[in-house]
């Protein structure tokens, strides 16, 4: 089930028509719950985010201006 998570957060998300349609039909051919699809494919795109050069800069920029504002 949700292997390795240890508080839940509660999210809604908005898709269109044709999007639920497709997420159900991902999520009953696999026989998963639609959550779990949604979960697994949120893992495999924050993953892919984190190997990207021009992210990871992104992220060490955000992280420097906030070192910033503790300092001052």
């Amino acid at each position: 089930m949700i292997s390795g998570m240890k508080k839940i957060k509660a999210m809604t998300i908005r898709l269109s028509a044709q999007q639920a349609t497709e997420l159900e039909t991902v999520a009953t051919v696999d026989k998963q719950p639609v959550s779990e699809v949604i979960r697994k494919a949120i893992a495999t795109h924050v993953g892919a985010r984190k190997q990207d050069p021009a992210f990871r800069d992104g992220l060490r920029e955000r992280i420097a201006r906030a070192q910033k504002m503790l300092e001052e």
